[in-house]
């Protein structure tokens, strides 16, 4: 039986946040998400219809016909919607491993409200989202000591901040996982971890991985200046936890732009 994804669009654009800011990708965006982040910039991909449906041979078609005639990068972000929930997944996974088969790079968007082994595994490096109160969403933060643990060296840490309550809900929750794994490093032999050969050179006793902060930026909304700042100097004030990046791709094109 042939395979679909609940596709709600495919197009070429720069990654414009995270470490991988600034790398042109094909962007597979799923259709379908329940988790409901009140400040989502994507909400036309909440609902779930079937006739969003495309048999994912179809859709990696369209990916090697982009890279054929030279209009995209053989690096592919997939993203949603909720790519990870369960009735997207089976697409999602079945896509991920043909094109891993040929060759491809794959980021993957996660909100931080699952893990899935299988899919992680195939993944080459992972958003995975901590929540903020400005969401009204809650992840748990002990779903990232589990990225640690399991996928070491592929995945940076999201979260994105509107005002100082969500920066004080971040650092307490990058706190308590700093805190958590310096026990760990102690009790264990992780002498075989490393870190991702995306991060910054790393201080000694931080964690292996990079935590980043994102201004809010929402739809229909001017630049948010003050809160942007804002943001940058309570990290100051903290020691520099975090890597502040801002939503590039919202700079150039405007909050309300789609598939850019």
């Amino acid at each position: 039986m042939e395979t679909s994804l609940h596709l709600n669009s495919l197009y070429v654009a720069t990654e414009g946040e995270g470490l991988l800011i600034g790398r042109p990708q094909i962007f597979v965006r799923t259709q379908g998400c329940s988790i409901g982040c009140v400040n989502c910039d994507s909400k036309d991909t909440w609902n779930f219809d079937d006739r969003s449906l495309v048999a994912v041979d179809t859709v990696i078609k369209s990916i090697c016909n982009i890279v054929e005639h030279k209009k995209g990068p053989r690096r592919v972000s997939i993203t949603g919607g909720d790519p990870l929930h369960p009735k997207i997944l089976p697409g999602v996974l079945t896509l991920a491993k043909e094109l891993k088969n040929l060759g491809f790079f794959i980021s993957l968007e996660a909100a931080g409200t699952r893990i899935v082994p299988e899919l992680f595994q195939v993944i080459d490096f992972i958003n995975f989202d901590y929540k903020t109160p400005s969401t009204q969403v809650q992840t748990k933060k002990e779903f990232i000591l589990e990225m640690v643990r399991n996928f070491p060296a592929k995945f940076q840490v999201k979260s994105v901040a509107a005002d100082e309550r969500d920066f004080n809900y971040t650092l307490d929750a990058y706190t308590w996982v700093l805190n958590e794994w310096r026990e760990i490093e102690q009790r264990e032999d992780l002498t075989k971890l490393k870190k991702s050969p995306l991060n910054s050179k790393a201080l000694d006793n931080q964690l292996p991985f990079e935590w980043i902060l994102t201004p809010v930026y929402n739809p229909g909304s001017e630049f948010p200046v003050k809160a942007f700042q804002s943001i940058l100097q309570f990290n100051e004030l903290a020691g520099g936890p975090f890597r502040v990046i801002g939503q590039q791709h919202k700079w150039v094109f405007g909050p309300n732009e789609k598939m850019v």
